[in-house]
C-alpha cells in the first residue's frame, strides 16, 4: 500500500511551490477515502493540478526518473519478461532488460510493496521509472492486447513448482515452511490472477473450497456463486497459507476460525479484501468479501429506488430524532442504504457516530466504530459509550437483542436520529419482531418512525435482451391477467460472454416503505397481527416488495423470474 506521509511531502512541496492549496488537497485524500482512488490521481482528475508536474515532484523527491512511453523504444525482449496478467494486475509497463534486472514504468512509484512484490511473482530484480497512467494503460493494451495467461496455464505453472504440498502434510503446522510455500511464485500469481479477475467481474465475494478430492474457486457475482477454477487439492495449503500472509493471520492455526483484512492495490485501484478463515473436514474454506469503492455508489439515487420512496425517505431522515429500520437477508443492500441515508445529511453541523460489525466502507466526517465482542465491545455496549460521545445521528450496525433496542428506543427518546437494521422478511415484520425481543409497544410506537424492507435482484443484460412474453404461471404468481399486460413489453437476456452466459448483468434495489401512522400505532399497542398491519401498511400506501419487483419487470429493468426468486415469501 502507498505511504501517506510520503505523499504528504510531495504534496507539502508543491503547495510550497503554490501549485496546490490545502483544501485541494484535503478533497483528494476525503475522495480517496470514499472511493478507494489514488490521491495523484483524484488531485489530477478533479483538475487540481497537471499529471506531469506531479509526476515530476513524485520523481525529484525519489531520485527517478520520468519517460514519455510513447516516445521510447520499448523492447520485445522486457514485454516477455512480464506476464500480461502481471502487467495488467499491477497496471505497470516493462521497458527494457539491464543485464539482470528489467525497467518497469508505474505511475505510482509510492506503493511500497510494488518492487517487492513484481521481484516475487517474475523473480528479476526490479528497477522503477515513472510515466502517466494513461500511457501505461494505452501502452499494456498495444503490446499485450486481449493476451493473458489463463487459469489453467498458471495453475499447471504451480503444479511443477514446489508450491504442491499435501493439505496432512507435515508443512501443516510448520510455520515457516508455510510461509515459504505461501511465497512459491506461481502461487502469487494465481492468486493475483483471480482476485484481478474478481475484480474485472466485479464479484462480491470469493470462495476458496477444499473437499475430499477436489478444489474449487467460486466467484459470488450478483448474488450467485460461479465456478472461476478447479486447482489441483495439494495447493489448497499454499493458496490459504498466501492469503494467510497477505491478511496477517496466523499461518499455523488451522483448528479455529480467523478473520482478517487485505488492503489491495489492483489496476491502479486500492480494493478492501474481508478475509474469513472456517476448518473443515478436509481443510480450510476462506472466503473473501471484495469491498471495491469504485463501483459502489453511496447516493440514494443510484440504488434502484423509486422516486416516491426516495422523497419520503429524505423528509424522514432530516427529522431529528426518531428510528429509521432497514430489514432484510444478509446480503440484500442494507448497510448499503443506510451509507447512502447518511451521505445526504453528512454536514458540518452534525456529529454522527457509527457502530459497525464490521465496518464496511469509511466515510469522511463520521465516527466509525467497530464490534470486537471478543473483548465485549458489542452493539449494546458501544451504544451505551456513544450516547454519551454528543451524537446528533447514531447508525448501528444491526439490532440483535433487547438490551441494545432499549438502547436505540431511549436514544431516539432523548432527542436523537437512530439508523438501524432488522433481519426480518418484510417491513410490517421489523415491528412484531421488536415486540417479540420484549419492547414495549407504546416505545416502539413512540419511536419508529419508518421501516424499509429490501431486496437485490439482478438487472437484465443489455447485450443480450430480448423481448420474452412470461408464462401464464408467473403472472398468476402476480395474480394478473394476459389481457391486463397486452401492451406492456417484458425482456429476458438471452445469455452472452459480457453476462457469462446468466443473461444478467449487475443488480439494483426493491424497496417496501413502511411509514407508521397513526391506525399502526393503534394496532401495534393493541398487540394485533402481523398481517393487520400489512394491510394497514397497504392502506396508507405501501407498495410491497413484489409489486415494486412487478413495475421494475414492466419497465424492462429485470425478469418476472427474477422477481419470483426474490420475493418468494409473499407467494
Amino acid at each position: 500500500m502507498p505511504d501517506n506521509s510520503q505523499y504528504n511531502l510531495i504534496l507539502k512541496k508543491l503547495s510550497d511551490k503554490k501549485l496546490l492549496t490545502q483544501q485541494m488537497i484535503d478533497d483528494a485524500f476525503a475522495e480517496e477515502k470514499k472511493t478507494g482512488k489514488n490521491v495523484f490521481k483524484a488531485l489530477v482528475d478533479n483538475g487540481y493540478i497537471k499529471e506531469s508536474e506531479l509526476l515530476s515532484a513524485a520523481a525529484s523527491w525519489l531520485n527517478i526518473e520520468v519517460v514519455d512511453l510513447s516516445k521510447i523504444n520499448i523492447e520485445r525482449e522486457a514485454v516477455n519478461k512480464i506476464s500480461a496478467s502481471t502487467a495488467k494486475f499491477y497496471s505497470i509497463m516493462p521497458i527494457k532488460v539491464e543485464k539482470d534486472s528489467v525497467m518497469v514504468a508505474v505511475s505510482d512509484p509510492l506503493n511500497m510493496k510494488l518492487t517487492d512484490e513484481l521481484r516475487f511473482v517474475s523473480g528479476l530484480n526490479i528497477k522503477m521509472v515513472i510515466a502517466k497512467d494513461e500511457d501505461i494503460k494505452k501502452t499494456i493494451g498495444q503490446y499485450y492486447g486481449k493476451e493473458e495467461e489463463s487459469l489453467g496455464e498458471v495453475i499447471e505453472e504451480a503444479e511443477k513448482s514446489t508450491c504442491m504440498v499435501p493439505a496432512a502434510g507435515k508443512a501443516e503446522n510448520d510455520a515457516d515452511k508455510l510461509k515459504e510455500i505461501a511465497s512459491c511464485a506461481p502461487v502469487v500469481k494465481l492468486l493475483n490472477m483471480i482476485l484481478l479477475r474478481a475484480v474485472r467481474e466485479k464479484a462480491s465475494d470469493v470462495h476458496f473450497e477444499p473437499f475430499e478430492k477436489d478444489y474449487k474457486i467460486r466467484y459470488r457475482i450478483d448474488g450467485i456463486c460461479y465456478d472461476a477454477a478447479h486447482p489441483p487439492r495439494d495447493l489448497s495449503l499454499a493458496i490459504s497459507s498466501r492469503i494467510k500472509v497477505m491478511a496477517n493471520l496466523d499461518v499455523a492455526e488451522n483448528r479455529l476460525p480467523q478473520d482478517g483484512r487485505i488492503m489491495i492495490d489492483i489496476e491502479g485501484k486500492t480494493v478492501d479484501l474481508r478475509v474469513s478463515t472456517l476448518p473443515t473436514l478436509y481443510g480450510e474454506s476462506i472466503v473473501m468479501r471484495v469491498l471495491d469503492k469504485s463501483v459502489v455508489s453511496l447516493s440514494l439515487d443510484q440504488i434502484g429506488m423509486d422516486e416516491d420512496i426516495k422523497l419520503k425517505i429524505r423528509e424522514l431522515i432530516k427529522r431529528p430524532n426518531g428510528i429509521f429500520l432497514t430489514t432484510g437477508p444478509t446480503g440484500s443492500g442494507k448497510t448499503t442504504t443506510l451509507y447512502s441515508c447518511l451521505s445526504e445529511i453528512n454536514k458540518i453541523d452534525y456529529k454522527i457516530i457509527t457502530t459497525e460489525d464490521p465496518v464496511e466502507y469509511d466515510i469522511e466526517g463520521i465516527i466509525q466504530v467497530a464490534i470486537n465482542t471478543k473483548i465485549d465491545l458489542t452493539f449494546a455496549r458501544t451504544l451505551r459509550h456513544i450516547l454519551r460521545q454528543d451524537p446528533d445521528i447514531i447508525m448501528v450496525g444491526e439490532i440483535r437483542d433487547a438490551e441494545t433496542a432499549e438502547i436505540a428506543i431511549q436514544a431516539a427518546l432523548t432527542g436523537h436520529l437512530v439508523f438501524s437494521t432488522l433481519h426480518t422478511n418484510d417491513s410490517p415484520g421489523a415491528v412484531t419482531r421488536l415486540v417479540d425481543m420484549g419492547v414495549e409497544p407504546f416505545l416502539i410506537t413512540s419511536t419508529v418512525r419508518a421501516v424499509l424492507a429490501q431486496r437485490l435482484i439482478r438487472k437484465i443484460c443489455s447485450k443480450c435482451r430480448k423481448e420474452h412474453k412470461p408464462s401464464e404461471h408467473e403472472l398468476s404468481e402476480f395474480g394478473i391477467s394476459k389481457e391486463k399486460i397486452k401492451d406492456i413489453k417484458f425482456y429476458k437476456g438471452e445469455g452472452c460472454s459480457e453476462c457469462n452466459g446468466s443473461g444478467y448483468k449487475g443488480r439494483t434495489g426493491l424497496y417496501e416503505l413502511l411509514i407508521v401512522n397513526d391506525k399502526i400505532r393503534e394496532l401495534v399497542v393493541k398487540h394485533e397481527s402481523m398481517a393487520a398491519v400489512r394491510n394497514a401498511a397497504a392502506e396508507g400506501g405501501m407498495k410491497t416488495l413484489r409489486e415494486n419487483g412487478l413495475k421494475k419487470a414492466m419497465e424492462g429493468i429485470t425478469t418476472i423470474e427474477e422477481v419470483l426468486r426474490e420475493t418468494k415469501e409473499y407467494a
